[in-house]
């Protein structure tokens, strides 16, 4: 694929649960496609605002639209819109997207509406779904039982029955032996899928994956069956928890990579003491004024310690702190966790909560729902 033969962009959509490393896998896509010539825009999305998501793709300085409050199947055309805005300002030849970690039914309410009513803007490559490789033997019963409830991994199973590619990213997590066990019982869920390999932190066994959303087109067909009251009760049983915290501006400097393990750590051990399972807590703490200068971390499983994929060089004055997190757990409980944490945390250091919101998710509502595509 070459620039002067690209006629319209190149629509790809990189999901699954969350945790399982989307946003690490669509920055390693941008930049493999930027290396090859191509430009890209990535698309952000969470029920909430103030996304780590698309402060992370800010920080990799890639152009980046944010659609917030709701999945792209209830914001189909905010989405639509979004990709027209990159398309207009970036002119880029590949759109990747990343739908809310926790929504499903994506190929009947986002592909092939695209397909079908935009098809003259925009193509569609086959939709992935990335999983975790340890959070995916629990739910398919290969290692113990799943610590997240049974309609939340109705939710997750639905996610792979629909993906034209699955992902099993982290490999450098598991074995040989537990990644064959894996792979057999994902073919079984999603016979129709292939399956990849890689780990996307560490940037290995990602090009096949990659070559393939570049080169093909999707085919995918909706899910056969799929009960929307029990996945609305599967995303009610989550907690959100958005939050934007200013801290410093006391005149003291202070350890920012530390600072965010720490309120991380401590949101942790509140969540666990009270035996709610985190699907997926991630933050960043950026200098004030200067949002290239970050640290990030990620905690995806309770029983996991925070781990820093990004650090700051230098002590900071001014930061900020942006932090997302999604748990079993009521909103409420969520609320005095951070808030908790933060205060435990900071010590004597001046912190302002700039914003936060706290909730469960809504009832998914699509804008469209198409079974299949149109014959051509």
């Amino acid at each position: 694929m070459n620039r002067a033969a690209v006629d319209k962009a190149r629509y790809v959509m990189i999901g699954g649960f969350l945790g399982a490393g989307k946003t690490t896998s669509v920055l390693a896509f941008a930049e493999w496609l930027v290396a090859r010539g191509l430009r890209v825009g990535l698309v952000t999305n969470d029920q909430g605002g103030g996304l780590v998501d698309t402060a992370m793709a800010q920080a990799h300085r890639m152009p980046v639209e944010e659609i917030t409050g709701g999945c792209f199947c209830c914001r189909f055309s905010s989405l639509v819109e979004a990709a027209e805005s990159l398309v207009g300002r970036e002119s880029p030849d590949v759109l990747v997207a990343e739908p809310v970690g926790s929504c499903t039914d994506l190929v009947a309410t986002v592909s092939l509406p695209l397909e079908q009513i935009y098809g003259d803007r925009f193509t569609v490559a086959p939709v992935s779904v990335v999983v975790d490789p340890l959070r995916a033997a629990r739910v398919l019963g290969l290692e113990g039982a799943s610590r997240l409830s049974e309609h939340v991994t109705y939710i997750y199973r639905k996610q792979l029955e629909e993906a034209e590619i699955v992902v099993i990213n982290k490999c450098d997590l598991v074995d040989a032996p537990r990644l064959r066990r894996l792979r057999a019982a994902l073919a079984e869920v999603a016979p129709g899928a292939r399956i990849f390999e890689c780990s996307a932190r560490e940037k290995t066994g990602l090009e096949p994956w990659f070559e393939s959303l570049l080169r093909e087109a999707s085919r995918a067909a909706a899910i056969a069956e799929i009960d929307y009251d029990r996945y609305a009760l599967g995303e009610s049983l989550l907690g959100w928890l958005n939050a934007e915290v200013r801290l410093g501006a006391g005149g003291d400097e202070f350890d920012g990579n530390a600072m965010l393990v720490g309120i991380m750590g401590a949101i942790r051990e509140s969540l666990a003491a009270a035996g709610h399972e985190i699907a997926h807590l991630k933050a960043t703490l950026s200098v004030e004024g200067d949002p290239y200068e970050l640290a990030a971390a990620n905690l995806v499983r309770t029983e996991n310690r925070p781990e820093l994929s990004h650090r700051l060089a230098e002590p900071v004055d001014v930061g900020r702190l942006l932090l997302n997190l999604r748990a079993e757990a009521d909103p409420d409980t969520l609320d005095r966790a951070v808030r908790g944490a933060i205060e435990s945390a900071v010590g004597r250091l001046p912190a302002e909560i700039l914003h936060l919101e706290h909730f469960r998710p809504g009832r998914p509502v699509p804008t469209h729902r198409l079974a299949a595509r149109v014959p051509s």
